[in-house]
């Protein structure tokens, strides 16, 4: 049995403390949270006690933690946490900085203790199914993947604020899934972005709408599209070409019905939002750390994937900033 100890106890938190309390090999034993409250009523639930990050950490019976705090704090609890000695999984990004996060790396690196970054799509079935089917050469030489992310709305513009914009925050889901799916860094990225969905967006600095195309060192293509606003709701899809024919996973739907009339045909929309879309994957995510720690295995998402994704939003960032090709530098 895992005994695992959760730092944040917000939206996020909450999805994880979930997932850890339903898993047959682990347990949630503690939660720590800024606000002591929200800490004290997670913990309630589940049968765990609040605490301090620092008596979290030094209490040897707990074995990992999940990370799941600003982002602003993942570099420094991933540093304390492998240097205490426990397992972690932290929510993406490892950092907003590429350079902070390299630190981490190092540091962690050097305790041996392992670490996951959080990028659940990677667990979500349909997309598993599809890199699966790629790697036993279904459709032959995968050649163009295109990767559609469209929220159903934007955030509000004070979370924009101290996000570090939308390819650090948004896109870098989309960077890691490409990782995932083509097996490989890309060697250059060119991307565009403007802020036509909320004008105040880009009064704070940042992009509601983006486009990034990747070029890969054997002449592959990768296009991601990301939008902060579609109102018909959580656009995901994924869709590759290869030389002998195309994969795609298409959108998870509210319902499964669809009306055939002389007006037309009519289905269901999108799930509306993250939670709904990514449940299962998190719950995956979270089996796929536990069998990690027990069977002594790499963890299937490593520190270095979350910087190389960090890399790439960072690539991306800076070729929007300057309107030309940037290389990625991991």
């Amino acid at each position: 049995m895992l005994r695992v100890g959760l730092l944040g106890a917000g939206r996020i938190g909450q999805v994880h403390a979930v997932n850890i309390a339903g898993n047959a090999r682990s347990s949630l034993v503690a939660v720590s949270d800024v606000k002591a409250e929200a800490a004290d009523s997670l913990a309630v639930m589940y049968g765990a006690y609040a605490c301090s990050i620092e008596d979290m950490l030094a209490d040897e019976g707990i074995d990992a933690v999940l990370i799941a705090t600003s982002t602003d704090t993942h570099s420094d609890l991933i540093e304390a946490a492998t240097a205490a000695g426990k397992a972690v999984l932290c929510e993406k990004p490892v950092d907003l900085s590429l350079e902070r996060a390299r630190t981490c790396l190092e540091k962690a690196s050097a305790t041996g203790v392992p670490v996951m970054i959080g990028f659940n799509r990677r667990f979500d079935p349909n997309f598993a199914a599809v890199k699966a089917a790629a790697d036993a050469g279904e459709i032959g030489r995968s050649e163009l993947l295109s990767v559609t992310s469209f929220d159903p709305a934007p955030p509000p513009v004070s979370y924009i604020k101290v996000s570090g914009g939308l390819f650090r925050d948004m896109m870098i889901h989309d960077f890691d899934m490409a990782n995932f799916i083509m097996g490989a860094l890309p060697e250059k990225i060119m991307a565009v972005g403007s802020s036509i969905v909320d004008p105040e967006i880009g009064r704070a600095g940042d992009v509601d709408t983006a486009v990034v195309t990747m070029t890969y060192a054997d002449g592959r293509i990768a296009v991601i599209r990301n939008s902060r606003r579609a109102v018909y709701g959580y656009d995901q899809r994924v869709e590759l070409l290869g030389s002998e024919g195309l994969l795609s996973a298409d959108n998870i739907l509210e319902t499964t019905v669809s009306k055939a009339t002389k007006d037309g045909v009519t289905s269901g929309k999108p799930e509306f939002f993250f939670l709904e879309r990514y449940m299962r994957a998190y719950a995956v995510e979270w089996a796929a750390f536990v069998e990690a720690i027990a069977a002594g295995e790499e963890m299937p998402v490593t520190l270095q994937d979350g910087i190389s994704a960090l890399a790439m939003a960072e690539a991306a960032a800076e070729s929007a900033r300057i309107g030309a090709p940037v290389t990625v530098a991991v």
